[in-house]
């Protein structure tokens, strides 16, 4: 353990800036050769929907696979086990709901953002604006999460131990990101996104072959290992329970977790953006099933990389160290191969914090510019094509702001719970909308508000009421104690009540387009009438 604590502080920090450096560098020229094409609107929302779907399966990857699935869940894998693979579980299977029940529906629908569609058979400005604020809502949350990843990698590979240097880094990572989006809009972080997702899948893929030839590609030893190596704990690695099955408050979290996981990628606005860039809906179909089996490839690699760092590194090692569970895959790297492998694991890492930042700012960037300030202050009626596109570059701006001072407030906290916390504010207030929206014919605009509103204040009322927040030494505020909601994860209550304030909302109002929604059922359903429908 000691061994690992110097390696990591005499781990060669001029290296692991170097090979991110390059990166940086690299992507910077990528994002400016792309912004040469970026003039319109749809060019700087939706890539000029000109991306196929392999290109755009592999940039949802990019965009997915983020700081929690590559820190958060190989240290939850490598600490808990059966518990720890679970998230990878939920994380994949979320993509069936998204590939059957939205993603086609959506880009037929749609044509920049979230808003687009709810707002398709409502009143416009009330629904856009709780489409836009739900957005920027659950774009916070999961930006909160990425920057906190920054601050673990920073602390572990520089030896930026103090509030400060972090916070500098923190920083700096986010002006990076701020660039990315000015200057490309969504074809430049569109491209940073497919590098970084092949950078990624293949540095995971290396490692993985790395553990398993240690163990004679063999995961039965592999995992008898890391039970070894844990000692008297070490049979929990391979049983439900390590995590949440200690007390029925617990197993009802795991419960809550799941729920929130599995409905929540459907509802992520910059997931469900991806979908406009691509040129029709038989694409948008071909992504999702490419994101599928790379991200499905993706998590198998976790489940080696997990049971190998608790094998390889040791829990204890990886309790110790900075960052705490967050830091067992640049433990596993830096035990595997070293400062250079290190380097390169962790400037992956830095590089996947940028893309799923760039990804979530442009979205929010674009939700406001698109819907509050297009269609709600302007109502529509825009002289200067050239405003809104600016007006979203000016939120960008502001977004990277409270982007890093969130970061640096959060920097301490688990990357992949953050993460958890941003799909259960999507599932409570975003999916429930739009199936409504998409599959009943009775919803109209007061469900919608109600839907979304009541989904999105239960579910942030409830996080701040549990002990995630206050209440336990792992708290946010671990001095404070106001917990008197018992479940980390607040989905299994927020989802279903979003459910029945959609249905209450519609059910009190008598207002109904029966007209529009047939429109809405054919286009959605055909394409007929969506941007750059072709005839397939």
């Amino acid at each position: 353990m000691t061994h690992l604590a110097q390696g990591l502080q005499g781990s060669n920090p001029l290296l692991n800036i170097g090979i991110f450096a390059a990166f940086v560098m690299v992507t910077l020229v990528v994002v400016l050769r792309a912004s040469r094409n970026t003039r319109s609107a749809s060019d700087y929302y939706a890539a000029g929907r000109a991306f196929s779907g392999p290109q755009n399966g592999i940039a949802i990857a990019g965009d997915y696979l983020s700081a929690a699935s590559f820190l958060g869940i190989v240290g939850a894998i490598a600490l808990y086990g059966y518990d720890g693979f679970l998230y990878s579980i939920g994380f994949l299977v979320a993509w069936l709901v998204a590939l059957l029940l939205v993603a086609e529906l959506l880009r037929n629908t749609g044509k920049y953002t979230m808003g687009d569609v709810l707002a398709f058979r409502m009143r416009q400005r009330p629904v856009r604006a709780a489409a836009a604020t739900s957005t920027l809502a659950v774009s916070f949350f999961y930006l909160l999460a990425q920057m906190a990843g920054a601050g673990v990698l920073v602390s572990l590979l520089l030896g930026v131990t103090s509030a400060t240097g972090q916070a500098v880094v923190i920083a700096i990572v986010g002006v990076i990101m701020i660039v990315y989006v000015l200057v490309g809009g969504m074809k430049g972080t569109t491209w940073v996104q497919i590098i970084k997702a092949v950078l990624l899948i293949s540095g995971a893929a290396a490692m993985t072959l790395w553990v398993l030839g240690r163990s004679g590609f063999d995961l039965s030893a592999l995992m008898q290992s890391a039970v070894d190596r844990a000692g008297t704990a070490g049979e929990k690695l391979l049983n439900p329970g390590a995590r949440y099955g200690k007390t029925e408050t617990s197993k009802l979290d795991f419960l809550s977790l799941g729920l929130a996981l599995v409905l929540g990628t459907a509802g992520l606005p910059h997931v469900l953006m991806r979908f406009y860039t691509v040129p029709t809906a038989k694409e948008a179909r071909r992504s999702v099933v490419w994101a599928i089996w790379l991200i499905g490839l993706f998590y198998l690699f976790t489940l080696v990389l997990g049971y190998g760092a608790g094998a390889i590194v040791g829990p204890e090692a990886i309790k110790s160290a900075p960052g705490g569970s967050n830091s067992a895959a640049p433990l596993l790297a830096q035990a595997l191969g070293g400062p250079v492998l290190l380097g390169f694991i962790s400037a992956v890492a830095f590089a996947t914090i940028l893309a799923v930042v760039a990804g979530l700012t442009i979205t929010a960037s674009a939700s406001f510019a698109h819907d509050i300030y297009a269609n709600v202050i302007k109502r529509g009626d825009l002289e200067d094509k050239q405003a809104e596109v600016r007006v979203a570059r000016i939120t960008a701006l502001v977004i990277g702001a409270v982007a890093i001072i969130g970061g640096i407030l959060a920097r301490n906290q688990n990357v992949a719970f953050l993460v958890a916390l941003a799909f259960a504010v999507a599932a409570s207030a975003n999916l429930p909308t739009i199936l409504y929206s998409l599959f009943w014919k009775r919803f109209n605009t007061s469900g919608a508000l109600w839907s979304i509103y009541g989904g999105l204040t239960t579910t942030i009322v409830l996080i701040l009421f549990s002990p995630a927040v206050s209440g336990t030494p792992e708290s946010m505020l671990p001095g404070a104690d106001f917990d008197w909601f018992p479940l980390q994860n607040p989905g299994l209550v927020s989802i279903p009540l979003s459910f029945f304030f959609g249905w209450l909302g519609t059910v009190l109002s008598r207002e109904h387009d029966a007209a529009k929604y047939a429109e809405m059922e054919v286009r959605s359903l055909t394409g007929a009438g969506a941007e750059r429908a072709v005839a397939h």
